[in-house]
């Protein structure tokens, strides 16, 4: 079984997405990033809650089988209720469900009860504030800094203010809640988010497309835990 997920210790965690990895060679691919990454991404759409298709509970079990990072199951799905127990049982050890979907409380407690991390993720176009019911249950919300469905999409600066909110409700709040962005996250714009104050960043084809994956992860989180990387920089992405 891969290892749980971690609590927040102050510390930026890089999160690779699967969804960029080598898939005629996963095992190797994943193993490139193991000493590097915190955990791993995967994303699974149904073709409905969002415009396409991608991983189901099989790839998640090959992803948990291939390496000894903990595994995180996004589900941009209609109906995750119906799909909780199928994901915990592939291995993942957190289950991320949407706000907008259905019976998404009702979700993070299933989640919960099965004694594995929840968490709750947020449209671009959701305001924050109907999320915020959920942060008794969460152990990770997640912002979302562009529209999901598809990789390769640029970061949408306008997100960066409810990533501000969110971190004071969660500061208010007293749980340790990791603060998760995801969408368009490379070197140049991974310090705005951090700015803002996310400690989680999801990552895809910024690190499965660098010539060396777990460098270019270590490099980056030094990086942002120095403080070094160059908000001048960031005006264009």
């Amino acid at each position: 079984m891969t290892k749980p997920i971690p609590c927040p210790s102050g510390e930026i965690a890089l999160v690779p997405s699967v969804l960029s990895a080598d898939f005629s060679c996963l095992r190797r691919s994943l193993k490139k990033i193991e000493a590097a990454a915190y955990w791993l991404h995967v994303d699974v759409m149904d073709g409905h809650f969002v415009p396409n298709l991608s991983f189901g509970p099989g790839v998640t079990r090959a992803v948990a089988g291939s390496t000894s990072l903990a595994v995180d199951a996004h589900l941009m799905v209609e109906r995750p209720l119906e799909f909780i127990d199928v994901f915990a049982a592939s291995g993942a050890r957190l289950i991320t469900v949407h706000t907008e979907a259905q019976d998404c409380l009702l979700c993070l407690k299933a989640i919960k009860r099965l004694g594995i991390a929840a968490g709750a993720a947020i449209r671009p176009k959701t305001p924050f504030r109907s999320a915020a019911a959920f942060l008794k249950e969460a152990d990770l919300v997640l912002i979302m800094t562009v529209e999901p469905g598809f990789g390769g999409q640029r970061f949408l600066r306008a997100m960066l203010e409810k990533i501000s909110g969110a971190r004071r409700a969660i500061n208010v709040s007293g749980r340790k809640i990791w603060l998760q962005v995801d969408g368009g996250i490379n070197a140049r714009t991974a310090g705005l988010a951090v700015k803002a104050g996310a400690d989680s960043l999801v990552m895809g084809s910024a690190v499965f497309g660098a010539r060396d994956p777990a460098g270019f992860l270590r490099n980056l989180r030094l990086k942002l835990s120095r403080g070094l990387v160059c908000q001048k920089k960031l005006k264009k992405f």
